[in-house]
């Protein structure tokens, strides 16, 4: 298991995290609680992160997307 999921992982057990406004929103519209992503980190098997497209990067800052997986295959999307 990578040692970033792992760090995450202690955090979230710890209570030792917070949502962005971005995330609440993304959470509200999916209808997850904080429970439901906080179990979700917990039993995650790998941490994926992309980066937006160069395009965006070139005139805006470059946000970053991390997501977690609780099957044992990379998301696909």
């Amino acid at each position: 298991m990578n040692d970033v999921l792992i760090r995450i992982k202690r955090a979230v057990l710890a209570g030792r995290y917070a949502f962005s406004e971005k995330a609440r929103i993304e959470m509200e519209a999916d209808s997850l609680t904080e429970s439901d992503v906080a179990e979700s980190i917990i039993n995650a098997v790998a941490i994926y992160k992309r980066n937006g497209c160069a395009r965006e990067a070139r005139s805006a800052p470059v946000e970053s997307n991390t997501s977690m997986s609780s099957s044992p295959r990379p998301l696909m999307g």
